[in-house]
């Protein structure tokens, strides 16, 4: 009887836990936005100016054999240029370009002067002789006492 007793009261009181629970809801608050502790000691100013500027360099050593240069000027959204750079076959490559804010990066790529290639020669074969002495192995331990086993029975 204390069994059946025992039985109805838990499934009442499950029962009423889900009658009763009312649905989670998510916490409705926000973060607060970050403030820094100190203030900064410059003004964040960012002029809105169109970006101007023209700028030019070359480097020409016969010595090392390096001739290359990039000269650009760029007055808002419009970019020109050109750039040499000396190949390792001899002729110079030359490459103009523009740029606007609607056609994106338009090259035009030229060759200077004829290729030039070294003949090949294949490389000297030989055999070099090592530097070291050759490997001449240690004399074995040989025991001079060899035990002869013989069973007990």
């Amino acid at each position: 009887m204390l069994a059946l007793l025992a039985c109805v009261f838990l499934a009442a009181v499950c029962y009423a836990d889900d009658r009763y629970r009312q649905p989670y809801k998510q916490p409705s608050y926000q973060p607060a936005p970050y403030q820094p502790s100190y203030k900064p000691s410059y003004k964040e100013e960012y002029p809105d100016h169109p970006a101007k500027y023209d700028f030019n360099w070359v480097v020409k050593d016969d010595y090392s054999y390096n001739d290359f240069g990039h000269n650009e000027y760029r007055d808002g959204d419009k970019t020109e240029g050109s750039y040499h750079v000396l190949l390792p076959d001899g002729r110079v490559q030359y490459v103009k370009y523009y740029v606007d804010g609607y056609s994106g990066y338009v090259a035009e790529v030229t060759y200077s002067g004829e290729p030039k290639y070294d003949s090949y020669k294949p490389a000297a074969s030989y055999k070099p002789e090592p530097a070291y002495a050759p490997y001449k192995p240690q004399p074995a331990y040989k025991p001079a006492y060899k035990p002869a086993y013989k069973p007990a029975y």
